[in-house]
């Protein structure tokens, strides 16, 4: 990778001298526009739309539309004016939770990496970032212009995520959000289970551009002058379903076999299942009760039947 820049962190009253690389790149085929009968290159010429002259690099300057047919054009020297941060330095501002930025307000991503001496200070202060779960809130001046961004740690690096500025998200302004519009609890239980049948857990590896991988292999074909192999059809999306708890219970059933969960699947698993032998029935305890009062009432009886024995036997002395 090639440095793209250069500069240093001033965390606090510590400075980091630091060079940024891209950390992304676009992986999309890219074509010139060409003569479709010679191959030739399609350049274009910067013409005045005033004089209809060729105009070289040296003589363009940047220029504000006002409308009207009216242009500002502006200088080197109105720039060098501006209250621009120095081009050299990542300035922090703040440490805040990373949950608490949208993600929709990153723009670009790049490493950081130190230079010379300074790589006790960029440890330290990707440890203290690590250890604070924490990112840091920066100002940095890239291609001439002042943007917000964050600093991050990945895999022991620190990261520089460039910013969109609070009014460059649009907010969204759709007629549905003014309908009252209900779901029913059936529904929402439904959907819900759809969700849980398509649970998992997110490997970037696990995806593949396939329209790009297509597109090489028709491009090798041809270097090669072999014959074109047509690429499967894609899967046709279905069509809108009237009935939406009919749509999601056979989306449901749709993911369930993708995961090898079909009735038949299950019914294979209960029969690999073992059944347990049931266990010995014992004669219950409260049983042993009726023979112990019929026991006891015996004696009762008995002791009672003696009783008059006893007045006999002191009668007849």
């Amino acid at each position: 990778m090639r440095a793209i820049w250069k500069g240093a962190v001033s965390f606090g009253l510590v400075s980091i001298a630091v060079k940024l690389f891209s950390a992304t790149e676009e992986k999309d085929i890219r074509f010139h526009q060409v003569h479709r009968t010679d191959g030739g290159r399609i350049k274009y010429k910067r013409v005045c739309s005033v004089d209809g002259e060729e105009v070289s690099y040296d003589d363009i300057a940047k220029g504000y539309d006002i409308g009207g047919g009216e242009m500002v054009i502006l200088t080197d020297d109105d720039f060098a004016d501006l209250p621009l941060t120095t081009s050299h330095a990542i300035d922090v501002l703040a440490f805040v939770p990373a949950d608490q930025i949208d993600p929709i307000m990153y723009a670009k991503a790049y490493y950081l990496e130190p230079e010379g001496q300074a790589a006790k200070p960029y440890v330290l202060l990707r440890d203290a970032l690590t250890d604070a779960d924490r990112v840091a809130i920066v100002k940095v001046a890239l291609r001439q212009r002042e943007q917000l961004a964050t600093l991050r740690v990945r895999d022991d690096v620190l990261v520089l995520n460039t910013m969109l500025w609070p009014d460059e998200v649009r907010t969204p302004d759709f007629g549905f959000l003014d309908d009252d519009v209900e779901t029913r609890p059936a529904e929402l239980a439904m959907a819900s289970s759809l969700i849980d049948s398509m649970a998992g857990s997110f490997k970037p590896d696990e995806f593949t551009d396939n329209y790009r991988a297509a597109l090489q292999e028709v491009i090798d074909a041809k270097v090669e002058g072999r014959e074109v192999v047509t690429p499967e059809e894609a899967e046709e999306a279905p069509a809108a379903a009237v009935d939406l708890m009919a749509a999601l219970k056979a989306s449901v059933e749709r993911a369930k076999a993708a995961r090898g969960e079909t009735p038949e699947a299950r019914a294979r698993a209960v029969e690999a299942t073992p059944l347990k032998a049931p266990a010995k029935k014992s004669a219950p305890a409260k049983k042993a009760a009726p023979a112990k009062k019929a026991a006891a009432a015996k004696k009762t009886t008995t002791a009672k039947k003696a009783a008059p024995t006893k007045k006999a036997a002191k009668k007849s002395a």
